[in-house]
């Protein structure tokens, strides 16, 4: 396999895992949740979503032959408080992904060397994609930190658990004897 190729599988792959992240995430949530705003200079999660979604919606429609800054896009209204319901907020965040995974999956090994513009600045492909594998599970990030305050007790763990990591360990050397040697 190129390294091209292995480059946008991995990406698609590790992004379409944060996604996922989000959605289990979101399984959680009540409609009230998603508006929680620990203070005044804290974002929701409906906020984070609504600024992935548009940030993913401008940077990816057109990709290679536009700027990622489109005119239509209005990022200050990303940050506003909405009244959007949770089905209307996972269907803005199934639109930003759904544009973003079918740009990367469009692409070829010949376009990651091509320059694309973001606010007119110069990226390689492969530079823009390593962008948004920093900024999308940044928020992603924010998402489940603030779930995890909203449901407290009620939090259903997406990973290892505290002081799970061994038993995680062990059930994993059943799973692959090979890692024992």
């Amino acid at each position: 396999m190129s390294t091209g190729k292995e480059f946008l599988q991995t990406a698609v792959r590790r992004l379409k895992y944060y996604k996922d992240l989000g959605d289990k995430t979101f399984e959680q949530l009540n409609e009230w949740d998603f508006h929680y705003q620990p203070n005044d200079e804290s974002n929701s999660i409906a906020v984070i979503i609504q600024h992935m979604a548009g940030n993913m919606l401008s940077r990816w429609t057109n990709f290679l032959t536009e700027d990622g800054e489109k005119e239509w896009r209005k990022r200050d209204e990303e940050f506003e408080i909405h009244t959007y319901t949770k089905q209307q907020l996972l269907e803005l965040w199934e639109k930003g992904w759904t544009c973003f995974f079918d740009a990367l999956e469009s692409l070829k090994k010949k376009d990651l060397k091509k320059t694309v513009h973001i606010r007119k600045e110069p990226l390689t492909v492969i530079d823009a994609i390593n962008r948004q594998l920093a900024h999308y599970p940044y928020h992603v990030g924010q998402i489940i930190f603030l779930a995890k305050i909203i449901k407290n007790k009620s939090w259903k763990n997406l990973s290892i658990p505290r002081g799970d990591s061994q038993q995680y360990n062990n059930a994993a050397d059943i799973k692959d004897p090979a890692k024992k040697y």
